[in-house]
């Protein structure tokens, strides 16, 4: 009798074996695979940025004051191409956005009573020639206040500062805007002289602006498939038995998700790759 027991018992695990091993070691090696490339789902990558140079040494005010001052616009770029071309430099081309920027600063600088890069409220010479739609790789201003005698007595005051100098004969700027205007500061009748120099954003080629934006999009995806990889973990990981349909189909929705994630993942790192390659030719054509 006992014989027969161990035998129905011996029948009955075997039957086991040969209904549900395939699916159990199937399972098990499909969970294995996937906890393996779930480990890997990191886009450990960096989109590199556009690299701006912005220049704003201190304002200059006037040592010396004249009687006679008088400045112009046409004369302050006219005497800077002078110094620019005493060194062998090409001469600055005038920008009427940002002569717009330059009138805009001076406007402000005697309306607000202060004479600084940054106005009192924050707005900055980078938001001044945005504002006029001007897209520069670099930007630089230079300011003065006071009664200088000329253009060319101003100019040669900016080219005894070394910041101002070196924006004046910067090698990098192609383009130039120049406001001037006599008015009332600090109770007294004065002149502000604005200069403001710029390298266009279209004298290098820049990076694909899609090419980026498909980048944010597939980050935001990237994002949204990892919390469902989180939530799906989470029911393997409470689900009782470790085996059955329902665990089986759980295994597969995690095994799909896995996969759609390193397929993106991947897809990305490409598009990452593609774009910080753009980047790097668009700098190094700036530092020429």
């Amino acid at each position: 009798m006992k014989s027969f027991k161990y035998i129905l018992i011996l029948v009955l695990f075997l039957g086991f074996l040969y209904f549900f091993w395939a699916d159990a070691l199937n399972l098990f090696s499909n969970f294995l695979r996937n906890e393996e490339l779930f480990s890997k789902k990191s886009l450990e990558v960096t989109v590199e940025e556009i690299k701006k140079e912005i220049s704003s040494p201190p304002p200059l005010r006037a040592t010396k004051e004249s009687s006679e001052s008088f400045l112009t616009k046409s004369g302050i770029i006219a005497w800077t191409n002078i110094q620019r071309n005493n060194l062998g430099l090409p001469p600055l081309t005038e920008n009427k956005q940002l002569d717009t920027t330059a009138l805009m600063k001076v406007k402000d600088m005697f309306e607000n009573q202060y004479f600084a890069h940054d106005s009192p409220s924050g707005v900055t010479m980078v938001d001044l020639a945005e504002s006029t739609g001007y897209r520069f790789i670099a930007i630089g201003e230079n300011l003065a206040l006071g009664n200088f005698e000329n253009d060319k007595v101003v100019v040669q005051a900016w080219m005894d500062s070394p910041g101002h100098r070196a924006n004046i004969l910067s090698k990098k700027y192609t383009e130039i805007g120049v406001a001037v205007i006599k008015g009332t500061f600090e109770g007294e009748i004065t002149w502000i002289a604005v200069q403001e120099f710029g390298l266009p954003l279209s004298t290098c080629p820049e990076p694909s602006s899609l090419l980026k934006e498909e980048i944010k999009h597939n980050g935001a995806e990237l994002y949204k498939i990892e919390q469902e990889l989180a939530t799906a973990r989470q029911k393997l990981q409470k689900i009782q038995p470790k085996w059955g349909s329902e665990y089986n189909r759980l295994v597969n929705e995690y095994n799909t998700l896995v996969g759609q994630y390193n397929t993106l993942s991947q897809a990305t790192k490409n598009l990452i790759d593609q774009y910080n390659s753009q980047i790097r030719e668009f700098n190094a054509c700036i530092n020429i």
